[in-house]
């Protein structure tokens, strides 16, 4: 498989900062992403890769057996994996992930994603696919270590946070590895981990209204080192009676700190509250 290194010098290119450019160079980091992607989908499944960058993760995934749809935001690096005979099998488009119609291109097929994301958009991306309707069943996906860290941890940790909630209410996050940076080109300034995301059949909580849900997790995560009581009456000018008498429904102390409760005590207490 050629190196990011010479296929950007034959084609005279180099990486450009503005797209956040840090090419996949490991050949078998890119074959565990792509048997990481495809394990368990169905063969036809369409796989969407986000970022095609220089082609190391397209080709691994097609030689998995994958059908691949690949996006790629740099039109100099589009002309260059479209020349590409051993990508042929890929369909490359010129693409701003941000702003991808996503539903239209799958047109109600399963899909995945497998992607090494660019860190300034990695976040951004990730939650509009968690979110969206019918959105991919799973995401296998190269994102900044701190950042995998928050998709995964857990209640009372210092990476918890309304990110880990977000992705955990609706995907089953699973830590795959961890890559040095000197497996990308250029080489990044942190590490990176790979993470699996598996859409959960049911969310991982059902609160009675979901907007107080989200209103009472952003709320509790605003001012961290204040208790919830005050964290949410600060943030959402909520009557501190109102949110003590709610906290006491549902046996959290009034001392407590938003990152102390779980998927389940949010929603235990957006109900409180919604019904106060």
């Amino acid at each position: 498989m050629p190196s990011p290194r010479r296929l950007l010098a034959q084609s005279g290119l180099r990486p450009k900062k503005r797209y956040a450019q840090n090419f996949l160079q490991n050949a078998s980091a890119a074959r565990k992403i792509a048997r990481l992607s495809l394990d368990g989908s169905p063969p036809d499944q369409q796989t969407l890769e986000i970022g095609a960058g220089t082609g190391v993760l397209t080709r691994a995934l097609l030689d998995e057996g994958a059908h691949v749809t690949a996006l790629e935001i740099d039109p100099e690096l589009v002309s260059m994996l479209r020349a590409r005979e051993d990508l042929a099998r890929a369909k490359i488009l010129l693409a701003d992930a941000l702003t991808f119609d996503y539903r239209g291109w799958a047109s109600g097929r399963q899909w995945s994603v497998a992607a090494n994301l660019p860190y300034n958009v990695a976040t951004a991306v990730l939650l509009r696919l968690i979110e969206m309707e019918h959105g991919p069943d799973s995401m296998t996906v190269m994102v900044q270590k701190d950042v995998a860290d928050r998709f995964a941890a857990a209640a009372a940790t210092p990476a918890y946070g309304s990110l880990s909630i977000a992705v955990q209410c609706a995907m089953r996050v699973e830590s795959a590895f961890t890559l040095s940076p000197g497996s990308f080109f250029p080489p990044p300034k942190v590490r990176s981990t790979v993470v699996r995301l598996i859409r959960r059949t049911q969310p991982a909580v059902r609160p009675r209204d979901l907007a107080t849900f989200w209103k009472v997790v952003r709320g509790a995560f605003a001012y961290r080192r204040k208790t919830l009581v005050n964290s949410l009456a600060l943030a959402l000018d909520y009557d501190r009676a109102k949110i003590a008498r709610a906290l006491e429904s549902c046996n959290l102390s009034a001392e407590l700190r938003g990152e102390r409760l779980d998927l389940a005590d949010f929603s235990r207490l957006a109900d409180a509250l919604a019904e106060d």
